[in-house]
């Protein structure tokens, strides 16, 4: 009875739909149920069409386990695959496999051999690169598919002689340029290649440096320091200490016999009849003003002229800082 529900079932599945079918151009059709023993779709490893099957699947946590489906428990669909812890030890795994699946077909108890082989070398090789990782400090990469390393060196073939096709290049150019056939130095060559030229016809000894061009040279280089000296000072000299008060000493005085005759002439108005002695007096009076306002300005003059001195101080010694952060 088994037997035919699972040949009507593998008709429907074949002939029909499945939904874990996976169908390709090549003929070869695969199966993407997660208890497919070899992951292909054919009568002999469908799940689904088998009453009686068996597999190996591995755990997140890396334990392997076997899982076998019999006709006894068809009834109980939540009961239907019974779990099986396998060893750690791969020897004693595969005794366990002899064991559990005697009586099964052959070609099930193979395939799951070869399934168990597989996730025991998964399982080796992930410890071996987690330890590596772990020796390093660092995650390794993992390696390129045969078709992107061969296109990854084919790149590189042609990118070498493509460089050695530059260096070809380069060095007919710079032995047309030592033979002078582009004049003494020519117009669209860069000054880098020129010089190089120069310092390898030198090296050479095919090209001599002429003293007068040396010694031109060092005086150009000589008067360029001697402009940056000047430069300098000139620099330093630019500052000056002003005052406030542009007017001179002349304009002041100016100012105060203005200001004087002012006074005299109200008190001529006023005091008409005064005698010689009280204008001496007045004289000495305006003598003695004169000298007090020019004490006060000498005395303003000072303490802008400081005042001012302290500024300039203060800008130059910015400036200096300011060129020493540049630097």
């Amino acid at each position: 009875m088994s037997g035919t529900s699972d040949e009507i079932v593998w008709q429907i599945i074949n002939q029909q739909f499945c939904a874990f079918k996976l169908k390709t151009t090549k003929g070869q059709n695969f199966c993407r149920n997660e208890y497919s023993v070899s992951g292909l779709c054919n009568r002999q490893s469908c799940p689904l069409a088998n009453s009686r099957y068996a597999t190996v699947r591995t755990s997140a946590k890396g334990t392997m386990y076997l899982y076998i489906k019999t006709i006894e428990r068809s009834h109980m669909p939540s009961k239907w695959w019974e779990k099986i812890k396998l060893s750690q030890n791969y020897q004693q795994a595969l005794k366990q496999l002899d064991e559990r699946l005697q009586y099964f077909p052959k070609f099930l108890l193979h395939k799951c051999k070869q399934r168990l082989t597989r996730l025991v070398q998964v399982a080796t090789r992930m410890r071996k690169l987690a330890a590596e990782e772990m020796r390093l400090g660092e995650k390794l990469v993992p390696k390129m598919a045969p078709k992107i390393k061969h296109r990854e060196e084919a790149r590189e073939r042609k990118a070498l002689v493509a460089a050695k096709l530059e260096r070809v290049v380069e060095r007919e150019l710079l032995e047309r340029l030592r033979q002078g056939a582009y004049g003494e130095q020519p117009l669209n060559c860069n000054a880098t290649v020129w010089k190089k030229v120069l310092n390898a016809l030198e090296r050479e000894g095919e090209g001599v440096r002429d003293k007068d061009m040396l010694e031109d040279e060092e005086e150009e280089d000589e008067e360029e320091e001697e402009l940056e000296d000047e430069d300098a000072e000139s620099l330093d000299g630019n500052v000056e200490y002003v005052s406030d008060f542009d007017e001179s000493d002349d304009d002041l005085e100016d100012i105060e016999d203005w200001l004087g005759s002012d006074d005299d002439g109200a008190q001529d108005d006023d005091d008409s009849d005064d005698d010689d002695d009280d204008s001496e007096e007045d004289a000495t009076k305006k003598k003695k003003k004169k000298k007090a306002a020019g004490d006060k300005r000498k005395r303003a003059k000072k303490i802008i002229g400081k005042k001012r001195v302290k500024e300039v101080e203060a800008e130059t010694l910015s400036q200096k800082r300011q060129k020493l952060v540049a630097f």
